[in-house]
């Protein structure tokens, strides 16, 4: 970096101080120049997608699985407002995910016409953008644009959200000023500080409660991973020696094969030994985990304070107590240097799947499915499977990793499209393998991103579960009709695309079909058909418990 440089290679050389290596995009018209600049044969790598929205869950899955910021480079209107529902995802979600978009230059605003790729205003679009993110730019003075782009990209980082920053193109070789602090800057971004003094009291008083409970829990939500608290939420964990849950939101918080590991709490419909155990529970120690209606089964939660420790969004809620400005990362460290009292508890992991292994020539259904990819990845390393929303996103839940894995979903946000994105971003970031849960309709709308995985060095292996339309609505639908799609050759689609295509029906084919997929360096689709109304067994039980809420009381009803 120099006191004088572009504003051009301003951000190519902040970028590369932050430690970004990829960005995903598309060219435009207005964002040629930045993202030509981007491209050039340094130390950052451009990986284009086929539609704004892979790559926006592409640099989402990014983010997630490195735990780094997730970049992006779009042009002006058509691309930035193609944009903004993956962008939506992550900022509910809690990714951080930086957004580059060009516009129209100067000249072109002083025409005082309309300028292509414009909605309604030249600024219309960053409008947008500000419901969606954290922090927001639009780089128009030379003399405060490195410092602009600095603070945003602070407040992404800090708050674990997307920042979206526009340069117009006619910025990108104007000559800016960056300041001295800056450039002596080594690059390394901060959470904000916690509370000192609170951060002891509140870890003092859960200390005291968790010394004086005989059958506590603890559940693990996202915020354990954004704000990289693993390895000492395990370390937590075997101190007090409590069974772990997760949230569906934060699912791969915790290691899935752990001892301590009990499975994915989602309110009344968990599995009934998880429910068992949290209607014995005395003491429920919350860490990380968003209120969300997701995570509790789509029903408000049922909490007694004066057993409940919520931390979460920098503040930590004990029985009737509240302690503001505590960030998870501290709050847990603070526990961790307090005397608790071990418990011994034999904890046996829960999940929603029949025991046994289905047999070979057993047709595919959703159950046996899970199993099956279960016995797959048991003992395997480095993977990291992805779950679409619809069926996928319930399915996904009683899958189980071991060793290093990751798993990926949208827990929360739960947009359709997310999956095959997502795993090239986390392929290109971490190198490991994905396997992904993809539903027929989901596929349908991103899953011809695939075809750029060649070119990614990625090599997904892609379950299509085909059950011929949007299977997940069947039994609430009227109009089932409305729910079909048009049927895909979607074996034959991973060919021409330079894969491996597989179609499967039974159990045997499956496990071949996986065996073979595992060996080929290239990205595979294996395509299982299924019932037209077989669905996975969280899914059932939650469709059963929305239909119950939904009955008019009986009094109503007489």
């Amino acid at each position: 970096m120099k006191r004088r440089m572009t504003l051009g290679d301003f951000v190519v050389a902040y970028l590369e101080k932050i430690g970004v290596r990829h960005i995903f995009g598309i060219p435009g018209d207005l964002v040629l120049s930045l993202f030509f600049r981007l491209g050039q044969e340094r130390g950052l790598k451009i990986l284009t997608l086929s539609h704004e929205p892979g790559v926006g869950f592409a640099a989402d899955g990014y983010a997630r699985a490195t735990g780094h910021i997730g970049t992006i480079c779009v042009t002006y209107g058509a691309g930035g407002h193609n944009m903004v529902n993956p962008v939506a995802g992550s900022f509910a979600e809690h990714v951080p995910v930086l957004i580059f978009s060009g516009g129209p230059g100067e000249e072109e605003r002083k025409l005082g016409t309309l300028i292509h790729h414009q909605a309604r205003e030249i600024e219309s679009q960053h409008r947008i953008y500000q419901e969606v993110t954290c922090a927001s730019a639009v780089l128009t003075n030379p003399h405060t644009a490195a410092q602009e782009l600095h603070q945003v990209v602070q407040q992404v980082w800090a708050q674990q959200r997307p920042g979206y920053i526009e340069i117009h193109r006619d910025m990108v070789e104007r000559e800016i000023d960056v300041p001295k602090e800056i450039i002596e800057w080594d690059g390394r971004l901060h959470f904000p500080p916690s509370h000192p003094r609170k951060v002891e009291e509140a870890a003092r008083e859960v200390a005291r409660l968790f010394n004086q409970s005989r059958a506590p829990v603890i559940i693990a939500g996202i915020e354990i991973h954004r704000f990289k608290v693993g390895n000492d939420l395990i370390a937590l964990a075997e101190r007090m020696g409590a069974p772990v849950l997760t949230t569906v939101l934060g699912k791969g918080a915790f290691p899935m094969d752990h001892p301590l590991y009990m499975g994915v709490h989602i309110g009344e419909i968990s599995p009934r030994k998880i429910v068992e155990r949290m209607d014995a529970a005395d003491l429920i120690i919350n860490l990380g985990c968003l209120k969300t209606d997701m995570n509790f089964g789509n029903r408000p939660p049922h909490i007694v304070m004066e057993r409940t420790v919520w931390a979460v969004d920098r503040r930590v809620d004990v029985s009737f107590h509240t302690y503001t400005d505590v960030g998870i990362r501290e709050f847990v460290r603070a526990l961790l240097r307090q005397e608790l009292r071990q418990h011994r508890e034999t904890v046996h992991y829960a999940d929603n799947l029949q025991e046994g292994k289905p047999g070979d020539n057993e047709p595919v259904r959703v159950m046996s499915l899970l199993t099956t990819v279960n016995d797959f990845l048991a003992g395997k390393r480095k993977y990291v499977v992805v779950a679409e929303s619809g069926d996928m996103l319930f399915a996904g839940l009683d899958i189980r990793l071991h060793h290093d894995g990751i798993y990926l979903a949208q827990g929360y946000y739960a947009s359709m499209g997310f999956s095959i994105p997502a795993a090239l971003g986390a392929q290109v970031g971490t190198g490991y393998r994905p396997l992904v849960l993809c539903g027929d309709g989901s596929f349908q709308m991103t899953g011809p991103e695939i075809s750029h995985a060649p070119d990614f060095g990625a090599n997904p292996i892609v379950l299509v579960i085909n059950n011929g339309g949007w299977g997940i609505f069947r039994p609430v639908a009227q109009r089932p009709e409305l729910l079909r799609i048009p049927p895909w050759p979607y074996a034959k689609l991973a060919e021409l695309w330079g894969g491996r295509g597989f179609k499967v029906k039974t159990v045997g084919e499956l496990r071949n079909a996986l065996e073979q997929a595992e060996a080929s360096s290239t990205f595979s689709i294996i395509e299982v058909e299924v019932g037209y109304n077989d669905l996975s067994p969280i899914t059932q039980k939650y469709i059963k418990a929305a239909a119950k809420r939904s009955q008019p009381p009986r009094d109503a009803r007489a």
